[in-house]
């Protein structure tokens, strides 16, 4: 399983890591984990297009396109990414702008890292992830 972290700080990235080293357990041995990493949004949907993650996962504060743009570029496009995209908030009253922006999960910061793994395994669901009903 490929996961991609868009950050700019190093502290959120770090957060990241940690949520997606806890899925190698959830995992298994048979299926290795790559985790790659953009310093911004414009990067990361080069990174994203080129090496097809399983999940992005992308922090709101990001410099030179920012999680929100990226999720639209990579969810709008004419054949949609097909990997799962969750978005880091700084705020809850940004959960509109997630959706709006197509991704498929979000959480607000502070992190807990085993809740954000959660998110990023798909494994957590309804509204307490972000994640929008279905019906």
């Amino acid at each position: 399983m490929k996961v991609l972290l868009v950050s700019a700080d190093p502290a959120v990235l770090e957060q990241m890591e940690v949520a997606a080293r806890s899925l190698r357990r959830r995992l298994g041995p048979r299926e290795p984990l790559e985790i790659l990493e953009a310093s911004d949004g414009v990067r990361g949907a080069r990174i994203a297009w080129r090496e097809r993650p399983a999940v992005v996962l992308a922090d709101e504060i990001t410099s030179r396109a920012g999680a929100f743009a990226l999720a639209k570029e990579l969810k709008g496009a004419e054949q949609p990414f097909p990997g799962r995209i969750v978005i880091l908030l700084d705020r809850s009253q940004d959960e509109w702008l997630a959706k709006w922006a197509g991704a498929d999960a979000w959480a607000v910061k502070p992190l807990d890292p085993f809740e954000l793994a959660d998110l990023v395994a798909g494994d957590a669901g309804g509204r307490a992830t972000g994640e929008e009903e279905t019906a």
